[in-house]
């Protein structure tokens, strides 16, 4: 019988063989988590510090998360939009409610509801603002991570999602983020045929990017004056991740159009959702666009218990005091030689590592080695993104690791 180190590397070799290489994960296996913690299969312990890129904003196998979806398991899984079912009216209604919105529109992945926001958008633009057919025009920007389909990929600036996937979907201008002076001249190019700004409140991908002060309430603004809609890709920045329900939130604005997903689906199913008016959802039909899984029973059962539990204010909470405990701890390495910048708000933050340290995928892989996984990305910067459940005492842990293999 082969050791649990021969079983673990047998698994990546097989994974390996039979799995297309379009992800790099690190050599762990993982067979079992609770809260912010993974077993592997040698029966060692890891910290996650990375929740699913905030799908587990709620940890692993939170308690009323496994609950809501065993009852529904026992009940009823899937009837397709053929037909009605008893959770979707709660879920939509509550879902709206607690983005202050009226309609709901439900997906499946975060790149569905990007996809089905262009597509809400465009036809919003021809119904609604009277744009001539085929004119419509989306200004998004640079360093954008909205998901890896051809139309989205389209409009990237990242040359690895965007390489060999030619000929790209027209209709799309990008500025750079967080210049409201590039953005107003974009949308002043041809302000009639503009129909919507897309943006992430803190990119994620690119680093944990926050904007400059007063950007979001800006882009409200030039939006507004423009008849243009704001969509806020809130897919990891929302639900609670930055000390608040959304990023958004922080400059007290409201866009017109919310992107969720991510921790929507509770770290059990995949949940997403466009969240607007009437006004914009409205120009819909029957028929003019779907999905067989987008708000399925289990998915609406679920989502509802990650509603009512952002209803408490809790997890918010949590990710604004120990984010700013993350963060105090964090600026203390800056300035050592080891880390060069730290950025993010709430439990949320990008750590640019001096790369004579070593790849951020090498520091990963040290990271892992002390029991704590994080993610890496565009070269020496790394991801830190716990569970919102995450103790003071194991986030502090963390820490002290995070510290050694900086040190050493």
């Amino acid at each position: 019988m082969a050791s649990s180190t021969e079983q673990s590397a047998e698994l990546i070799a097989v994974a390996d063989a039979h799995s297309a290489h379009n992800y790099h994960p690190l050599p762990v296996v993982v067979t079992a988590a609770e809260g912010a913690w993974m077993t592997d299969v040698e029966g060692r312990r890891y910290l996650d510090m990375l929740a699913g890129y905030s799908a587990l904003n709620f940890g692993h196998g939170h308690p009323r998360l496994v609950e809501a979806a065993r009852r529904q398991l026992d009940r009823l899984t899937l009837t397709s939009r053929a037909f009605h079912h008893d959770r979707f009216a709660a879920f939509c209604t509550e879902l709206a409610d607690l983005c202050g919105m009226e309609m709901v529109l439900p997906m499946n992945t975060g790149a569905e509801a990007v996809e089905t926001a262009v597509k809400t958008a465009r036809k919003w633009g021809y119904r609604v603002k009277g744009v001539a057919e085929g004119r419509a025009r989306i200004i998004v920007a640079e360093n954008n991570f909205h998901g890896r389909t051809t139309t989205i990929v389209s409009f990237s600036t990242d040359p690895e999602a965007r390489a060999d996937y030619a000929p790209y979907t027209p209709g799309f201008e990008i500025v750079p983020y967080g210049d409201l002076a590039a953005l107003e001249a974009a949308l002043d190019e041809d302000p009639e045929n503009t129909v919507a700004v897309l943006l992430e409140p803190i990119q994620g991908e690119a680093g944990v990017l926050v904007p400059p002060p007063g950007y979001l309430a800006g882009v409200r603004r030039l939006t507004r004056e423009r008849n243009v809609l704001f969509i806020a890709d809130e897919i990891q920045s929302g639900l609670g991740r930055t000390g608040k329900t959304f990023a958004c939130e922080h400059e007290g604005v409201v866009p017109d159009v919310y992107l969720l997903g991510k921790a929507l689906g509770g770290g059990i199913v995949p949940v997403s959702a466009v969240v607007s008016s009437a006004e914009v959802l409205g120009v819909f039909r029957p028929g003019e666009h779907g999905s067989t899984f987008g708000g399925n029973p289990l998915a609406c059962a679920v989502a509802l218990e990650v509603v009512a539990m952002l209803r408490t204010g809790e997890f918010q909470e949590r990710a604004a005091e120990l984010g700013e405990h993350l963060h105090h701890e964090l600026a203390l390495l800056v300035g050592g030689g080891a880390v060069e910048a730290v950025r993010g708000r709430g439990l949320w933050a990008g750590v640019d590592v001096s790369p004579s340290l070593g790849t951020g995928r090498r520091i990963s892989e040290r990271l892992m080695e002390h029991g704590v996984l994080v993610k890496d990305t565009h070269g020496s910067t790394l991801r830190i993104a716990p569970p919102l459940v995450i103790s003071k005492e194991d986030l502090d842990w963390g820490l002290d690791r995070f510290r050694a293999v900086l040190g050493a």
